[in-house]
């Protein structure tokens, strides 16, 4: 982009809407939880972390413009406004056609091609891939997850480029790359190395679990992100997961302070399932095993949740990934009997019995 060029990224776009001040309002209030918005009338000033979005409905039309001082970050909120006035315009369809910076065609600023570089078991059913890439800085911080991009069986990677609304813009279907969202559970800057951690489920549409499976140096697989929720800081947290959760715990554990004290309830198959988690915090870890019933049919997360002894003084946090399920009776406990405030807690669906790919994915 030349030596003399100007930190900041900047674009514009005119999006036809039959109502622009009811989406403005909409983006708006879904925002607010993510940053902060100054609003006046017909126009809005939306600041996040990754940058600024400015709004102003005129006439059956919606003006927007992004700002960010970092590529990838300013992909992020084009992004996130294309994302959400689809949404909130349904069932219009209405075209979002950016101009500016971040030229549709381009490379996604978020994504990196990896190679595996080793592989192996680290329970009978958890298999750690090691994947090699280059420019990881960003992955080390800004959320706990990334999404795998699997090339089709037999078929040469094809990999999504910038849309002209900003959205990545996919291959036909037939060389789509099957996505799926895992949890970075270690990674090393320097040596431009992660590792991802697999459960290896059984059944015909697994393509992660198939992946890590036949893993072999050399294999090829995409990677987006970083994203997903942050950990809160407290004084005193509980973490509650299935295995699908525990690759998060675990670096969560990892990232704790000395002085920081902690509650973990961790279900698993049975005792072959667990794994050393190391941590500077003071944690009590509480391994659950479901011995033979199937994962998703037992209560034993929530249970456990329940039944915690609360510190009566110092900051609190919880944070838990499940099935949706138990995912959904920890949130209402955690909301309606304890209590506890937006910023006190994050509860995640990592899956959902009967529904595959990220359809069940979610937080409160």
């Amino acid at each position: 982009m030349g030596a003399e060029r100007a930190s900041t990224f900047k674009a514009v776009a005119k999006v036809a809407l039959a109502e622009p001040e009811a989406v403005l309002t909409k983006l708006c209030d879904h925002l607010a939880e993510h940053g902060t918005v100054s609003r006046s009338r017909g126009a809005a000033r939306i600041e996040t972390v990754f940058g600024t979005a400015r709004l102003e409905a005129a006439e059956r039309t919606l003006l927007l413009e992004a700002e960010g001082d970092e590529e990838t970050n300013f992909a992020y909120v084009k992004l996130s406004l294309a994302e959400h006035i689809l949404a909130f315009a349904a069932p219009d369809k209405p075209a979002i056609v950016w101009a500016g910076d971040g030229a549709a065609g381009a490379p996604l600023p978020y994504f990196r091609e990896m190679r595996v570089v080793g592989a192996r078991n680290v329970t009978p059913h958890m298999r750690r891939v090691t994947l090699a890439g280059e420019n990881l800085a960003r992955f080390a911080s800004g959320g706990l997850h990334v999404r795998l991009l699997f090339p089709q069986p037999g078929a040469a990677p094809q990999w999504p480029v910038t849309g002209a609304d900003g959205r990545p813009s996919w291959p036909d279907e037939s060389r789509r790359p099957i996505a799926r969202v895992y949890t970075i559970r270690h990674i090393d800057v320097a040596k431009g190395e992660i590792d991802i951690d697999f459960v290896l489920h059984e059944g015909a549409e697994t393509p992660g679990a198939s992946f890590a499976r036949h893993a072999e140096p050399g294999d090829v697989v995409g990677m987006t992100g970083p994203g997903g929720g942050t950990f809160g800081e407290a004084d005193w947290s509980m973490l509650a997961g299935d295995e699908t959760a525990l690759p998060a715990i675990g670096r969560i554990l990892e990232r704790l302070p000395a002085t920081a004290r902690a509650t973990v309830f961790i279900e698993v198959a049975d005792a072959r399932e667990e794994q050393p988690l190391p941590t500077a915090a003071s944690a009590t870890i509480r391994w659950l095993h479901r011995d033979g019933a199937d994962a998703g049919g037992t209560t034993l997360l929530a249970e456990a949740v329940r039944g915690v002894d609360w510190p009566d003084a110092g900051t609190v946090f919880a944070w838990a990934g499940c099935e949706h399920g138990a995912a959904r009776a920890i949130r209402t406990y955690l909301r309606g009997e304890r209590g506890l405030a937006r910023e006190q807690h994050l509860v995640v669906a990592y899956w959902r019995l009967g529904a595959s790919g990220d359809n069940a994915r979610g937080q409160d």
